[in-house]
């Protein structure tokens, strides 16, 4: 029996291997989609994958608490895909079939589909490989906890998911790439994410005398207005550092200052470099604009995720994958986003790439992420499974 060789075999093969499988798979999505769970939570989530692993002969390792890493082929590792497991506590309002069971919880970010992903590929390269020896292997790490901080990639890699990985890959659905397309980027793709929490203190008192007490309401809003008014002139502002407040508490009548106040929000940074220096000038410049008040200042600056650094190599792996599997016009230039992901921290250790997985329908409502009416295009599934795939196997050429 022959190893497979990605020099000599056509990419194109992956469509097969996954036809009869796929009618599988979109149940199992529409199952996960019906039971979500929240991140560290996904027992039911990580029974189902282990399961479906185990029945097809790989053995699957079960991560502490939640999650999976399974290993596909025999030799040195060539490459890893991540796929994220967890759900979002929003309120699903899509009116599917297979709409949430779990209230108050749903897969408004396309997880599910990230899961199955994984899954599929696992099976289909399994297949593979009895028929073709890989010749190396394939680690797939379904991850648990990705919208959290800090995140679950952290808890992957302190359980040693990267040990001799040598790039890794992932996806992340995108409802306003039309399906049958992917979008890539070279460098940052997402932005850096952090939260910011501020307690004021004073003494309180009565509004007519302010000059008695702490005007504690008024330095909150010198701290909402000016903390990112100062940011903007102390970084250049092609970091796009962005700081945006979300919570903003206090007093409860009109006539009284109060004596306790908070607010709330997150900072974000589309540069890598940025991100660490904004991080130490935020503490300075908070305390420099409430000082004038006398308020007692306490921040939490709770560090999230880095932006994800896409590299040329796998981002052009990726592409080539695409475009071998979907067609030529398959491929397009995504914009950075300013939303945050934990994939970044494992690329802080190796090189890899995140592409973004097209699941609009052609001439419909766009949805967007995070809503409890998000619906996706569930072609996007096989595109997923047909381009990660291609693209795993890509990188087996480069251990020879």
């Amino acid at each position: 029996m022959r190893n497979y060789s990605p020099e000599t075999e056509s990419t194109e093969l992956i469509g097969p291997w996954l036809e009869p499988l796929l009618g599988e798979l979109l149940e199992f999505r529409r199952d996960l989609h019906a039971h979500p769970e929240l991140s560290r939570q996904e027992h039911r989530t990580t029974d189902k994958i282990s399961e479906r692993l185990s029945a097809a002969g790989l053995e699957p390792r079960r991560l502490k608490g939640t999650g999976v890493v399974v290993d596909i082929g025999e030799g040195p590792i060539a490459t890893a895909l991540r796929g994220d497991i967890d759900a979002l506590p929003v309120i699903e309002e899509t009116g599917l079939p297979f709409a949430s069971t779990n209230h108050g919880v749903t897969h408004a970010c396309g997880h599910d589909v990230h899961t199955t992903t994984m899954l599929g590929i696992a099976l289909v390269l399994s297949e593979i490989h009895r028929d073709r020896p890989l010749g190396a292997t394939i680690r797939i790490i379904f991850q648990p906890a990705e919208e959290t901080q800090p995140g679950g990639a952290l808890d992957c890699i302190a359980q040693d998911v990267l040990v001799g990985v040598p790039r890794i890959m992932a996806l992340h659905c995108d409802p306003r790439i039309d399906v049958g397309k992917v979008g890539t980027r070279i460098g940052a793709i997402t932005s850096a994410s952090d939260t910011i929490k501020i307690e004021l203190t004073g003494r309180g008192g009565h509004t007519s005398r302010p000059h008695l007490t702490e005007d504690l309401v008024f330095a909150l809003a010198e701290i909402a207005i000016n903390v990112p008014a100062v940011l903007s002139r102390r970084i250049d502002v092609r970091s796009g550092v962005s700081v945006v407040w979300g919570q903003i508490q206090a007093g409860a009548a009109p006539n009284a200052i109060p004596a306790n106040g908070f607010m709330a929000g997150t900072m974000r940074c589309l540069d890598r470099d940025a991100w660490h220096s904004a991080g130490e000038l935020l503490d300075e410049v908070v305390q420099q604009v409430a000082a004038p008040y006398g308020v007692d200042v306490h921040l939490e600056h709770i560090r999230g995720v880095p932006p994800v650094v896409n590299s040329e190599h796998e981002t052009a792996i990726i592409e080539a994958s695409a475009r071998a599997e979907l067609g030529e016009d398959a491929v397009v230039l995504t914009p950075q986003s300013m939303g945050g992901e934990d994939f970044a921290w494992f690329l802080q250790d190796i090189p890899g790439a995140m592409m973004r997985l097209g699941t609009h329908t052609p001439g419909g409502e766009v949805y967007d992420l995070h809503r409890g009416d998000y619906v996706l295009n569930e072609d996007a599934l096989a595109n997923g499974i047909r381009v990660l795939a291609a693209a795993a196997l890509r990188t087996i050429g480069e251990q020879h």
